[in-house]
């Protein structure tokens, strides 16, 4: 039996694919939540537009009208805040959030980082993967605290690399991702994983190891 539907603010800055991905979710009843709005930094976001098919309430905080970042953040948490959601999603949100944004919405913030964190906090994951001749990469799905990319993690996905073009290999990670993050999104919605004091606790999920997806 289905529980009280949990709402989503999404921030992003791009496409939207990752939004897109929750969206069908949502619309096909794997999770049980609802998207409150989604934020975008962009004015020319093409995650807005998937946003507004869908009816989904759309706001426009463009980073670049403002003197500084810290200014930026607080009318960004005041938006957030009219929403009252109960889960912050990144869905390829490109700034990086202040010490005093995230403490405002400790452990109610998540992030999704294509490597295998603690490996490649940070920009051009796939060329570092490439350059070092990792054999596996992935994916993780992480809560978000002060640290860059640091949060507790919760859940990865892992593939095997096997091209040396960084390209195909970020159209693969693409494909991990619009998996994983609809359904941590669920765990966390449902009730399965919870998070105290940085520290998550699963229920009802065998993930011990927290890879839940292995690609050839």
């Amino acid at each position: 039996m289905w529980t009280k539907r949990s709402s989503l603010v999404i921030l992003i800055s791009g496409n939207g694919s990752n939004l897109e991905a929750i969206i069908d979710a949502i619309s096909k009843k794997k999770i049980n939540c609802y998207i409150a709005c989604v934020i975008s930094n962009k004015e020319d976001a093409l995650g807005l537009k998937r946003a507004q098919k869908a009816n989904i309430k759309t706001t426009i905080l463009n980073h670049t009208l403002y003197n500084s970042r810290e200014e930026f953040e607080v009318d960004l948490a005041k938006e957030i805040s009219l929403f009252s959601p109960d889960l912050i999603v990144l869905a390829v949100f490109m700034r990086i959030l202040g010490q005093k944004f995230v403490r405002q919405f400790s452990e109610k913030i998540i992030n999704i980082h294509p490597s295998l964190l603690p490996k490649y906090p940070g920009l051009n994951t796939h060329e570092k993967v490439i350059e070092s001749g990792d054999k596996n990469h992935g994916v993780t799905v992480h809560y978000v605290n002060e640290n860059l990319d640091g949060g507790p993690i919760c859940a990865q996905s892992i593939l095997k690399v096997t091209t040396s073009d960084p390209i195909e290999l970020k159209n693969k990670i693409h494909q991990l991702e619009y998996k994983i993050y609809p359904e941590v999104i669920g765990w966390i919605t449902s009730g399965d994983m919870t998070i105290e004091n940085n520290k998550i606790t699963y229920k009802n999920k065998p993930l011990k190891n927290k890879v839940i997806f292995f690609q050839e």
